[in-house]
Parts: structure tokens; C-alpha cells; sequence
């Protein structure tokens, strides 16, 4: 039996639409098995498309086709042509016409949940990547932007709520029937993928934002009735991103009303179509006495992710799905920044990080392993991975660092003013760095190229009669499916120094391409395969602190003595630095007593550790959160994967006698960080 298998889509086969749809105008009448959509498309011949006329193309997916007319004549059968997956005009007329369409759909049918369905006597839509397709026919791509107006009819009884994007324009009664109508028009273009359209009996949360101008922003929240209680805190989360996107990037709204919609069923964890969000109510809702911290943070750090959207991603959208990560990886950025500002900063670095090695490395290591922006795929779905999201956000950070804060807050600033209302690339992007740093970044385009994590060893040498520190970084990335040959990656190294009492050390990188950093920290760009930076200004070796706040998304083996990461794990005053140094210690102390069977007295290392973690329950400069994070012990599955063999029996054992030598030794001092949190 022969399974047919999609045909690759490839980067390199890009070409720009042959026509553009500049309006569309939607009547949509919602009935569960029923829906009628009449679309009338103002269309005109791409000039960029290079004389690729002729015929036009709108996808389709599961839409019956009642009407089709060009410049209001009625279409025979011979102009077009029907097939499963679109609909093609034979002969498209030479100049601008007027495209209406007139289809059937039924959402009670649609179990896919994509494009328009029906849930639990909810409307809802659904349209990234392909959904629109679903609703009527359209050139479904991200490259076509046009201006929606939406009228939306329902019966009232069954659907009093009826939302679309945008602007309200209008409401009223049907005549002569039980519906009623409600019409919405969105002023900025988008891409079909963020058309949404919500119709039901839900209630609302209601209150309103200020803008940095001066505008008043209506904002609502829906949700199924007798969850509004439920609301408040993600609300309060809603204004909190407002406020910090103009204050972070300049950012302000630029609709009169922002919506957000909660509902049970929604097969994807939120979606940011342009002025109403749509969201799986789990990441909505919190009841104070039962939600935990982890869920309150999950909650602000979405809505602040689809907020976000606004602009990077629906302002400045995607020219095509290769370019996801230029929406997803800088939106995760923004949003992990967001966090960062409002809750603790060093914490929430390390739970990032912990989140990219766990997914998003192990994706590097293994068959699924791509690149940030891969060159081909055979389905849109396959798109949406750790690597696009999580690691996308590294590189962004990456960026900054290369450039400095001051370049990098321009650059954006450049991008917005460049490319709004624009689908835009990841050499668009890239380009507004290089205006504004001015320097090339064209060897950076290999982190989005090349797939894998890199591995950086790190050894140093001391010469005592000239003071300098020689630090040499080799770096490799491991062979991916498709990748058997990678090249250097150019990475930002931020290196610390201390003295073996602990004290910060300040030395000069000699020679360095990047400028001095005002932390104190030496910041080198490692650009090749092996390279030798030379730190001058010290009397005695120096413990080195290396890829603080995880500069680079590397898998670092540094050569240091065993008390070296004692220090660091004690004193480094770059917190990320002093966490990764504990985790090293106490994965060496607990793989060591599981291997050994050692359950009775602290070996030396695990000693050490004790002696560290108190250090750092006594630190001023340590956070409350900070010192919670530190106390934590790797867990069972993680201490598995760490060794040769596995004895599940000896490493609960090993796991259980370090937390009661924790629990005696530190008795104390966790009392005394107890009463003073």
C-alpha cells in the first residue's frame, strides 16, 4: 500500500504574492450546522510579483461554495476552478477587481478546532497558521495584508455577545426576526491567520487603561458565565503589560477597546489575534485561595506574551511561516523581560533557563533537532517548538548583548518605525541592529541557520609575572539530522572574576571587540572555533565566573579546581553564575553518595556545599526567592539522567540523607532567613 507523504515546503522557494487583497469585507450569519459567509475582497495584481499574473489562487478547507462573482457578475463554471483545497480564478482580470465569495460551514462539524467551531454553545475561531481557509476562500498566507470590516449576525437568545477584531462600528436588531447584528471594523492591516470572531452567552469583566497619550482603552474580559469572579487578577496582570510595553519598548495601544476571551475549549493555550485574544480559560482564571504562585506567574507571563503580539506579530507581522521565530522568539523575550521586571529577576532567568535545557536542548540532542529558522517543512504544525520559541528568545537576549542595551532599545525602535504594518523577515530585523550598532551581523544569521547547541570547554592559564589571565573557549556543535558539518557561532561571553576569599575582582579584557560593560563584568565575543582572550590586572590566580546570566545557550565543561565552584557557589555576585555553580556541586555530591551507597557522614564536597548554601542563606545581596531556588535538590529523574547506571533505590537514599544533613546543618540559619523574608 502506498501512503502518499506532503511535498516539502522550502524557504528557498519563496516568491512574493502574484495578487494582494487590500479590503475585506465579511457577513458572517452563525447557526451551528449552517454558517453563511459572504466575503467581498478588493483585489489588485502585485506590482512586486515580477509579472506573475494570470490566474488567482484562494486556499479552502471544508467550506461549501454557494456564490462566486467578479466586479459583480455572477462566475460561470468555466472561470474557476473547485478542487478540495482552493479555488482558482483561470483568467484573473488584468487590473484591481472586486472578488465575493459566498460559502457554508459548519462548526458544530469542525472537530479539528480550527477556523470557525462551536463549543459548549460558544462560536469561536481559530486561524493560525491555516484556519482561515476553514471560514471562506482566501489567499491564506501571512504576506497578504488587508483592512477587515466584519459583520457578525446570531440569534440574541443563544448569542447576546458577538466580538470581533478591532473597532466596535455598530450594533442593532435584525428586522423582522430574533437576531441581532453587531459590526466591526479593524483600521490596521493584518494577516489572515489573526481574524478571530467570538459569539455566545458569556459574561464580562469590564475596566478601562490609560495610555502614556492620553487614550482611554476599554478593556473586557469574557468568559463563561459565573467565572467572572475569578478575573481579577488577570486583569490586573493585562494593565501591568500595557504600562510596561510603553515604558520598556514605547510601545502604546492603538485600538479603542483590548479583548480578552476565556473559554474551556480552545486547542491551543492562547492566540493573539489582533484586539481580541482568545485564550484556554485555565490561563485566565485564578481563585485566590486555591491558585499557587506558579500559577498566578504562568497566568501574567501569557497574557503579557499575546499582549505583546500587538506589535511584534500582529503590527509587524511574518512574511512566511520560516520567519516564525522573528514573532515568537522576540515575543518570548519581551514577555520573560516583562516577568523579570515585575517579580524577581534573577529567579525567573533561572527558571527560563531550566525550561530551555529541559525542552529545548533535548530537542537539539535528538532526532527532532532544526534550526531556529529552518529551511523547509512538510506541515505548518511541526512548526511550533522549543527551538522557535525558547531558543528564538536566546538569541534575541544574545543580540543585545553584542550590541549593548543602548544599540539594542534603538534598533527596535528602528524596527517598529521600518516595518509597521509590514510582513517583515529576520534580516529586516537584523539589518536595524547592524543601522544602529554599526557593524555587520551577518555571521550572528548563523544562530538562526545552524541547528544544535554548542559546546564550549574552557581552560585558563595564570602567568604570575605579568598578571594576565589567558582564557582559551573551543567551541563544537554536535552533528543534527540534515547538519553533519557546523561552523563557529558567534556567542557573547560575560566573564566575572573573584578572588579565592570571595571578592569581586575588576580586570580589563586586552584587546577586546566589545565595549566595557558598566556591571564590571569583561564582555568577549568568541567568533571562532578557538580563541585566547587575555584579562590583565591581577596578583594571584582568579576564580572565573563564565557565561554569567547564561550569556550564550551553551553547554559549558569549564577546567577549574573543585574549590573554585565552592566559591563561586558562595560568592559569585552574578546569582545565575552562583546557582548554575551550586547545581554542578550538589548533581557531583549526590551521583558520588548514590554510586557509593554513602549515606552516613558528609563527604568533603557535600561538607562544602553545606558550607556554601549557608553562605548564601545569610547574604543580604540573595533574595528570599533566591535562597528557596538554592535550597532545592535535584530530583530523582534528574540525578538518573546524570548516571552511568541506575540504582533508583541508592539515589532516593543518597537524596533523602543530603536533605536530613541539610535539615540539621542549616537549621539555624533557615530559621534565621525564615524570620527575615
Amino acid at each position: 500500500m502506498r501512503t502518499d507523504t506532503p511535498r516539502p515546503i522550502r524557504l528557498k522557494d519563496y516568491r512574493p504574492p502574484a495578487f494582494l487583497v487590500d479590503r475585506i469585507d465579511l457577513d458572517i450569519r452563525l447557526d451551528p450546522q449552517a454558517t453563511q459567509v459572504h466575503s467581498r475582497l478588493e483585489v489588485r495584481p502585485n506590482p512586486d510579483a515580477h509579472g506573475r499574473r494570470g490566474s488567482f489562487h484562494a486556499d479552502g478547507d471544508e467550506v461549501i461554495l454557494k456564490a462566486i462573482a467578479v466586479d459583480g457578475i455572477e462566475l460561470s463554471e468555466k472561470a474557476y476552478t473547485h478542487t478540495e483545497t482552493g479555488l482558482v480564478l483561470n483568467a484573473a482580470p488584468p487590473g484591481p477587481f472586486v472578488l465575493e465569495i459566498t460559502t457554508e460551514i459548519n462548526p458544530d462539524a469542525n472537530t479539528k478546532l480550527m477556523g470557525l467551531y462551536r463549543s459548549n454553545g460558544v462560536f469561536c475561531t481559530q486561524c493560525e497558521a491555516e484556519g482561515f481557509r476553514r471560514i471562506t476562500y482566501f489567499p491564506d498566507r501571512p504576506d497578504i495584508l488587508s483592512i477587515y470590516t466584519t459583520r457578525i449576525e446570531a440569534p440574541e437568545e443563544t448569542c447576546p455577545v458577538l466580538l470581533g477584531n478591532g473597532n466596535p462600528v455598530s450594533r442593532g436588531k435584525v428586522p423582522d426576526s430574533d437576531g441581532h447584528f453587531a459590526i466591526w471594523h479593524d483600521p490596521h492591516p493584518k494577516p489572515s491567520y489573526l481574524f478571530a470572531l467570538v459569539g455566545g452567552d458569556l459574561g464580562c469583566v469590564r475596566d478601562s487603561f490609560i495610555t502614556q497619550s492620553g487614550k482611554s482603552v476599554a478593556l473586557e474580559i469574557y468568559v463563561e458565565p459565573g467565572k467572572e469572579g475569578r478575573c481579577a487578577y488577570a486583569m490586573e496582570a493585562l494593565k501591568r503589560s500595557m504600562r510596561w510595553d510603553e515604558r520598556a519598548f514605547g510601545r502604546e495601544y492603538d485600538l479603542n477597546v483590548f479583548m480578552i476571551v476565556a473559554v474551556s475549549d480552545f486547542n491551543m493555550g492562547a492566540m493573539e489575534n489582533k484586539g481580541l485574544n482568545i485564550f484556554n480559560d485555565k490561563y485566565i482564571l485564578a481563585d485566590p485561595e486555591t491558585a499557587t504562585d506558579a500559577d498566578f506567574a504562568n497566568i501574567e507571563a501569557i497574557i503579557a506574551h499575546e499582549y505583546f503580539h500587538n506589535w511584534t506579530g500582529n503590527r509587524i507581522t511574518c512574511r512566511d511561516w520560516f520567519q516564525l521565530c522573528l514573532k515568537e522568539g522576540l515575543t518570548v523575550f519581551r514577555d520573560q523581560e516583562f516577568s523579570a521586571d515585575e517579580r524577581d529577576r534573577i529567579t525567573c532567568r533561572i527558571q527560563d533557563v531550566k525550561h530551555l535545557r529541559l525542552r529545548q536542548f533535548a530537542e537539539d540532542a535528538g532526532p527532532l533537532a532544526h534550526s531556529v529558522r529552518p529551511e523547509s517543512y512538510k506541515t505548518i504544525d511541526n512548526f511550533y517548538t522549543a527551538t522557535v520559541y525558547e531558543k528564538g528568545a536566546e538569541i534575541i537576549r544574545m543580540l543585545r548583548e553584542i550590541v549593548g542595551p543602548d544599540a539594542f532599545r534603538r534598533g527596535m525602535d528602528l524596527y517598529f518605525e521600518r516595518h509597521d504594518g509590514d510582513a517583515a523577515t529576520v534580516e529586516n530585523f537584523v539589518a536595524c541592529f547592524e543601522a544602529e550598532a554599526g557593524r555587520s551581523l551577518e555571521p550572528f544569521m548563523q544562530w538562526y541557520r545552524q541547528a544544535g547547541t554548542p559546546h564550549v570547554s574552557a581552560n585558563q592559564v595564570f602567568d604570575a609575572e605579568t598578571g594576565v589571565l589567558t582564557l582559551t573557549l573551543t567551541q563544537e556543535t554536535p552533528p543534527t539530522p540534515g547538519q553533519d558539518s557546523k561552523g563557529p557561532l558567534p556567542m557573547p561571553v560575560r566573564v566575572g572574576f573573584m578572588t579565592e576569599d570571595g571578592a569581586p575582582v575588576a580586570a580589563s579584557p586586552v584587546g577586546s571587540n566589545l565595549d566595557a560593560d558598566p556591571s564590571g563584568d569583561a564582555v568577549v565575543e568568541l567568533t571562532d572555533t578557538e580563541q585566547s582572550f587575555d584579562f590583565a590586572g591581577f596578583d594571584r590566580p582568579p576564580v572565573v565566573s563564565l557565561f554569567r546570566g547564561f550569556s550564550a545557550p551553551v553547554i559549558l565543561k569549564q577546567a577549574e579546581p573543585e574549590e573554585h565552584r565552592l566559591i563561586r557557589m558562595a560568592h559569585d555576585t552574578d546569582l545565575f553564575n552562583r546557582w548554575e555553580a551550586g547545581r554542578s556541586v550538589v548533581m557531583q555530591v549526590l551521583t558520588t553518595m548514590a554510586e557509593q551507597a554513602s549515606t552516613g557522614e558528609p563527604m568533603a564536597l557535600a561538607q562544602g556545599y553545606l558550607n556554601a548554601i549557608k553562605t548564601t542563606l545569610t547574604d543580604e545581596a540573595a533574595t528570599p526567592a533566591f535562597k528557596a531556588l538554592s535550597l532545592q535538590v535535584p530530583s530523582e529523574t534528574e540525578l538518573a539522567r546524570a548516571m552511568n547506571e541506575i540504582d533508583p533505590v541508592a539515589i532516593h537514599d543518597a537524596r533523602q540523607a543530603l536533605r536530613r544533613q541539610m535539615a540539621a546543618e542549616l537549621k539555624d540559619a533557615l530559621e534565621t532567613s525564615y524570620e527575615q523574608s
